[in-house]
């Protein structure tokens, strides 16, 4: 009894080793969802309707004078210190209007400056909700603990501040690239040295890394916008992610069941007719009689069932007589490192005893060393 005890303590140590991770891998799935869901939460606050168009610099500054003009509106409505009607809503994000894709002379559309306005309607939701008018609020979020809190008059004017400079900035002429022919020239003469050949040329390794390095840079970019666009994608990857995690888990409690599928069962008289009914040591003798005598096969079918009252009567499994040879190797777990021993001297028992092939003295000397490995000794 003190063997069970100290055998099924060992075994919940094991299972409790073997939860651990399992226990972690959850915590930080969970900590991950929570949060990437705050971010998909504030985006949603936005409006789903921020399209692009194409202009060019002339309409980018003239978009850019209407939105300064927004940005007056809504703060002459929050010194009115009165609520807005719902129709004629000053601070509405919605005014704003669509994102602009901007073209330079003479540039093409791929090479067209993305302009976003997503924090001016931010600034005006802010603005525009009950009370923020005196409501202060942190902005950005690496702002450090000594910043002072801005309310909404603040923060509209720090956005017309930056639609000015946007605007004065859009007027500026467009400066040329400067060609750098003497620096390139001096580059390419000092790249071209024995000592940066080497450098210069980039593996095939490096590049596969760098491809999946921008693809997995892109996957990410769309994520993150397909949560103002679509609010189902991000609850839809939330369900998946968690699903994922169950699936995981019940893959490691079977793994767990399977590999604690041996243990310790009570001490009980074996069954008559099983292996262990009979000592292993007379399975030996019995082979030892049959190979004196040359008859090979029965040798082998004595040695396999030796190994097999030997591991019984250990208690590995309850005695049995009806189990087959492949079922004495269900019993044993896929972690067990006797199994590949009892694996290979089963094969050639079934080969020899069932398969009716002949055997000689080098396959019973095979079959005597792998059961040397399952414990059983021949004197």
């Amino acid at each position: 009894m003190n063997s069970m005890r100290s055998g099924s303590r060992k075994w919940n140590g094991e299972v409790t080793a073997r939860l651990a991770p399992v226990v972690l891998l959850s915590l930080v799935a969970a900590l991950f969802v929570l949060a990437t869901a705050v971010p998909h939460v504030r985006a949603q606050q936005l409006p789903a309707n921020a399209s692009w168009r194409d202009v060019n610099l002339a309409e980018y500054r003239q978009h850019l004078n209407a939105l300064d003009s927004v940005a007056a509106d809504c703060q002459a409505q929050l010194k009115l210190k009165k609520p807005a009607p719902a129709n004629n809503n000053a601070c509405d994000p919605d005014r704003v209007g669509p994102n602009d894709r901007v073209q330079g002379p003479g540039a093409t559309a791929s090479q067209a400056r993305e302009v976003r306005y997503d924090w001016l309607r931010s600034v005006l939701i802010h603005a525009g909700d009950k009370g923020s008018a005196a409501q202060p609020v942190v902005v950005g979020a690496h702002s450090s603990a000594k910043s002072q809190p801005k309310n909404a008059s603040d923060l509209l004017n720090d956005a017309r501040q930056r639609l000015q400079m946007d605007e004065r900035q859009a007027e500026s002429p467009l400066a040329t690239n400067p060609a750098y022919t003497d620096e390139r020239k001096s580059l390419d003469a000092i790249l071209a040295q024995r000592d940066y050949q080497g450098v210069t040329k980039v593996s095939v390794r490096d590049r596969v890394l760098e491809w999946l390095g921008n693809l997995f840079d892109r996957i990410l970019t769309s994520l993150a916008g397909m949560g103002a666009r679509a609010p189902w994608a991000a609850r839809l990857l939330e369900g998946l992610l968690l699903g994922g995690i169950c699936i995981v888990l019940i893959w490691f409690f079977i793994r767990i069941e399977r590999s604690a599928r041996v243990r310790l069962v009570p001490d009980v008289e074996p069954a008559p007719g099983s292996p262990s009914a009979r000592e292993w040591q007379l399975w030996v003798k019995d082979a030892q009689a049959a190979a004196a005598n040359g008859m090979w096969r029965e040798a082998i079918h004595s040695v396999y069932w030796a190994s097999i009252a030997r591991l019984e009567s250990g208690r590995l499994w309850p005695a049995d007589r009806a189990r087959t040879p492949r079922e004495y190797l269900g019993l044993l777990g896929g972690n067990d490192p006797r199994k590949p021993t009892l694996t290979a001297l089963t094969r050639s028992f079934e080969h020899t005893w069932y398969g009716g092939r002949d055997a000689a003295a080098a396959d019973f000397n095979t079959a005597l060393e792998l059961a040397a490995e399952l414990g059983v000794e021949a004197k």
